[in-house]
């Protein structure tokens, strides 16, 4: 199958959202960027369509999609019942990077879609292509992100057309996404409402909004046969060599470096920015030190590029948990599988 990259460039943008859409109704697949990542999207009412994304991504089956909408009016079209909570995150954080879990109609989304459970994920993002497409359609869509299965999710067109190319007629080139990680996964069927997935909108930020939060339900339920969002389950983000965590301490990244090539093997350091100077054989920078938000932007695409070294060991540096931190660690620690290298 030969796939298509249309770079989006502001004029004529609306041809090119017709094409896609086009695809998605015909039951095909799309790459789409939004300010998080990019999204593999499907027809959500479209079971072969959903399916498809499976076979594409190599996704467990028992792992459930998002379905992102283009208008906050269409929870009442998707959701059995909207609580009071739901229009409140609506109208504070859509569009943007925040999903919310709630009771799924019956009959509407395929079942792929849910994974058997009886609740869907919905979210609006906040990115031009994504409205677009989302709009021109008319659809719900179906996206998990546009990679891989367990690989680093794609923050530019190149990631995904380097995972997808050839498995997927179709891919929106909408320039390198913003937040760099996945949306928060909140769960407003529990009570309290719980977040399944850390992202940009932190239990900090929904407190004033819709009141009690439970931060901490996806260690809670890392061990349920179905997860309740995507991410909790699987082990994610990861490239070809193993992972391993460090602080973002000169010396202790020095001493590592000492001891790894000691044992004959080669580093890829990924880490903030001024690490360079730290012998290792490969280095790329994320962001500034002390700054979450600015790594969380770098991490996937510093994460990818390990993969085109000969690496044998990947050192990645932690971050503060404060705020998108969390998200960030998260990310880092689902990456390395809980290894952290000590001196």
């Amino acid at each position: 199958m030969d796939t298509v990259m249309s770079q989006l460039t502001g004029a004529g943008d609306g041809s090119r959202f017709k094409d896609a859409a086009e695809i998605l109704e015909n039951g095909g697949l799309v790459a789409f960027p939004t300010e998080t990542v990019y999204g593999l999207g499907a027809d959500a009412t479209n079971e072969k369509a959903v399916r498809d994304i499976y076979r594409a991504k190599g996704r467990p089956s028992d792992n459930p999609l998002i379905v992102h909408i283009g208008t906050a009016g269409e929870l009442e079209r998707y959701a059995a019942e909207v609580p009071e909570a739901a229009w409140k995150c609506a109208e504070a954080f859509w569009p943007g990077p925040l999903t919310i879990i709630v009771r799924a109609k019956p009959g509407v989304f395929a079942p792929s879609v849910t994974a058997g459970l009886d609740t869907v994920g919905l979210r609006m993002p906040a990115h031009p292509a994504a409205l677009g497409l989302l709009q021109a359609s008319g659809l719900p869509v179906a996206a998990p992100s546009a990679n891989t299965s367990g690989k680093p999710s794609p923050t530019r067109a190149e990631h995904v057309a380097a995972d997808m190319g050839g498995k997927i007629p179709y891919i929106l080139d909408g320039g390198p996404t913003g937040i760099g990680i996945e949306s928060t996964v909140l769960d407003l069927t529990s009570v309290p409402p719980a977040i399944l997935r850390p992202g940009a909108v932190t239990s900090d930020m929904l407190r004033p909004v819709i009141g009690e939060v439970n931060h901490s339900a996806e260690a809670t339920d890392a061990g349920k046969a179905t997860p309740r969002a995507p991410g909790m389950k699987y082990t994610h983000y990861s490239p070809d060599a193993p992972v391993w965590l460090i602080d973002p301490d000169r010396e202790q990244i020095l001493d590592a470096v000492r001891r790894i090539h000691g044992k004959g093997k080669r580093i890829a350091l990924v880490a903030p920015e001024g690490f360079g100077e730290t012998g290792a054989d490969w280095y790329f920078p994320t962001g500034r030190q002390n700054d979450p938000a600015s790594v969380s932007g770098q991490l996937y695409a510093s994460l990818r590029a390990c993969d085109g070294t000969d690496a044998d060991i990947v050192l990645a540096a932690t971050v503060n948990d404060e705020g998108i931190g969390g998200a960030v660690m998260n990310r880092l620690n689902k990456a390395a599988a809980g290894r952290l290298f000590r001196t």
